[in-house]
């Protein structure tokens, strides 16, 4: 054990050559590392039975027991094991953000550990220690199955590197390559504190496929063009600098008596679905079930078996300007008069000091909209010190928001609540009900009276991430 480090984590993948890793870490004096400790299938190793005297079935029964054990009863020095995305993922969170616990990342060109895994399954062979009993195969390169590979190995990184930086802990980032460089070998055990070091590096284990993919791949000119395909350095994503939203709970609304849970978005139709939930049981709003904090969330969804939840998501463009009318151009109540006046004073909103008067004409309502989209972008691009408010934060953004809680069964477009939603309601058990009928926004002009292809095209630069995910077409 080091001043440093109680135990290491080796973080790597199958064909990453993490068992060369292994050997040669082995090789060093004051280092024991015990194979894929946390393996689903095994302890260790395949034919292993156990790890200082803890078997496989002790260890599922509490995975934390070995992981003490490897940090205490290691002899000699530290004792540290292989980890891979699909290990036991009770112990991750411990190994992640315990800075007792020392972190190695072992990486590889995907593309190489992908045809190095699929020449192993077709040929049995996942170790050679002797030449002469090495194994050829061609494989073919499946372009799906590729990016599944690539997008595992990518989520897991994501997740090593946002907890290192929570953490405030580095690793040690070791790939395929290093692994023949018997300096950076010893620069890891000095790392880890210990005390050994190597003159030349492990021979026993050998390189299995050292030929270039081009002799080890049956299509690899398919291969060469699905790669290419590849967007490596995602150029093609569309930024997101919203701040992530909570689950916002004390906003969601029960029926009275039909189990059905309403997750607005704001700005959304939510009077209409509101009166439409009113209806369903005979009731005034006051009689609904509302201000829910997440427990006694849980106990009305435990009470009343067979429940569903929904949301209803508006047009981006209808929804932004129910906001703006809503929160932005009028004064009264409800309204955001903090960021009413944030908006005249410093970025010269085009709106009334006081409510819009007979002086406010369409034309007058169509520039201060048009000025408001542009402003929108801005702030939902992190470009403006207020805050993004749930009224015109990103749809996508605030469904996201909720599934850190609970996720709504049923995502229903406005302009189709009146097929899907009485529908949900018979799912329930509700024999006959009524239509939700909507409700125009209170405004002085209506959209239709303002909408041009500059006020659409805006829309769409502000909440491409919603027109995209929604597939929202033009509003008109």
């Amino acid at each position: 054990m080091s001043d440093r480090f109680d135990c290491f984590v080796v973080f790597a993948e199958m064909r990453t050559g993490s068992n060369f890793l292994e050997a040669n870490l082995n090789a060093m004096a004051g280092i024991t590392c015990h194979g894929e400790a946390f393996n689903p299938h095994f302890i260790g190793y395949p034919k292993s039975d156990d790890i200082l005297g803890i078997t496989q079935e002790e260890r599922d029964f509490a995975p934390e027991r070995l992981l003490e054990a490897i940090r205490t009863q290691t002899p000699g020095g530290i004792g540290g094991f292989r980890f891979f995305h699909d290990h036991d993922p009770r112990v991750l969170e411990t190994l992640l953000t315990d800075a007792r616990i020392a972190k190695i990342i072992l990486t590889r060109n995907p593309a190489d550990s992908y045809v190095s895994k699929k020449i192993a399954q077709a040929t049995g062979q996942w170790k050679l220690t002797n030449v002469k009993k090495r194994k050829d195969a061609k494989v073919h390169f499946d372009a799906a199955e590729f990016e599944a590979h690539l997008a595992d190995l990518q989520a897991f990184q994501v997740t090593l590197m946002k907890a290192l930086q929570t953490t405030a802990q580095t690793a040690f980032y070791v790939d395929y390559d290093d692994l023949q460089d018997v300096e950076v070998m010893n620069g890891l055990a000095r790392w880890l504190g210990a005390a050994g070091s190597l003159d030349s590096l492990n021979t026993a284990l050998k390189r299995q496929n050292p030929e270039p993919a081009s002799e080890k791949v049956h299509n690899f000119e398919e291969m060469a063009t699905s790669l290419a395909r590849l967007d490596r350095f995602n150029l093609s994503r569309t930024p997101n600098f919203e701040p992530r939203r909570g689950p916002v709970v004390p906003t969601y609304i029960g029926g009275a008596k039909t189990p059905l849970l309403y997750m607005p978005v704001r700005s959304g139709p939510e009077t209409a679905v509101t009166r439409w939930l009113c209806g369903l049981d005979g009731v005034k709003p006051r009689d609904l079930e509302t201000k829910f904090t997440q427990a006694s969330l849980r106990e009305w969804k435990r009470i009343r078996p067979g429940h569903r939840s929904f949301t209803v998501v508006r047009h981006p463009l209808a929804r932004a300007h129910e906001a703006f009318c809503s929160k932005i151009l009028t004064t009264g109540a409800g309204s955001f008069a903090g960021i009413r006046k944030t908006l005249r004073r410093a970025h010269a909103l085009p709106i009334p000091e006081g409510e819009p008067g007979s002086d406010y004409d369409a034309a007058a309502h169509r520039i201060a909209f048009t000025a408001w989209l542009d402003w929108v972008k801005a702030n939902l691009s992190g470009q403006t010190a207020v805050r993004v408010d749930g009224h015109w934060a990103t749809q996508a953004q605030c469904i996201q928001g909720m599934a850190e809680f609970t996720l709504p069964d049923m995502i229903v477009r406005e302009d189709e609540m009146e097929g899907y939603l009485p529908a949900l309601a018979m799912q329930v058990g509700h024999p006959a009900p009524q239509d939700p009928e909507p409700v125009p926004t209170a405004a002085p002009f209506s959209l239709a009276e303002i909408y041009d292809d500059r006020i659409e095209a805006l829309a769409r630069e502000a909440y491409q991430r919603d027109y995209i995910m929604f597939g929202f077409d033009d509003w008109s």
